[in-house]
């Protein structure tokens, strides 16, 4: 797999902000920038990087949180994220941040997108899916052009668990079906990088992930 990628993991909700960029390129993916923008704009400057877009792969504070400071800096970044979160961006409410007394909110999205959508940046091609179930309008970025295919998972699925679904917008039903039909349909040596946690693989997660894979009865 020929591709840089750097984890920077928020301390306070161990959030993971992702910096993709292909070799011999100095544009990159910056990846659910969330509660610390500083070292994220610290590790871009360490590695000669400039981000060519900001995505979100949901709207909740701690994936959002950095989008501000960055397109500061990078005014030309585009803010990217599902149709169906667009509000939480701009919304303390919605994105949660109000509850916790410290409301946060970022600039509007530049770019909506939709299933099956396919976006280039960076060298990227990108296919976007659907889950929500976590999220309303929470989306997965595939990039299926990588051996093996990487999945930009947000707060899907994670290594042994998936994403919360007793928030106002959740639903486990939706979450679950999501992920059987569009992330268990891959190969099962695709990576996941997940918004918490350590990367894991779609095998592993139809193996062993006691919520959604086999020991909660699926079948491939």
């Amino acid at each position: 797999m020929n591709v840089s990628i750097e984890t920077v993991t928020s301390t306070l909700f161990e959030e993971n902000c992702y910096l993709l960029a292909l070799p011999g390129r100095k544009d990159c993916l910056v990846v659910d920038p969330g509660l610390e923008p500083g070292r994220i704009l610290a590790r871009l400057e360490e590695s000669g990087l400039t981000p060519a877009v900001l995505l979100n792969t949901h709207g909740h504070c701690d994936h959002i949180a950095g989008n501000g400071a960055l397109k500061r800096k990078f005014p030309d970044a585009p803010i990217v994220i599902g149709h169906g979160d667009a509000i939480k961006l701009v919304d303390a409410a919605e994105n949660l941040s109000a509850g916790f007394g410290v409301p946060i909110v970022s600039p509007a999205a530049d770019q909506l997108v939709a299933e099956g959508d396919e976006i280039e940046f960076a060298g990227f091609k990108l296919s976007v899916r659907e889950i929500p179930g976590h999220s309303i309008g929470h989306v997965v970025f595939i990039w299926s052009e990588a051996q093996p295919t990487i999945v930009l998972g947000g707060d899907v699925m994670f290594a042994g668990s998936v994403g919360r679904t007793d928030l106002p917008d959740g639903s486990f039903e939706q979450l679950s079906s999501g992920i059987h039909k569009k992330l268990f349909t891959l190969a099962d040596d695709a990576i996941v990088l997940p918004g918490h946690g350590p990367a894991t693989t779609i095998g592993r997660e139809k193996k062993t992930n006691p919520f959604v894979g086999a020991p909660a009865g699926y079948r491939a």
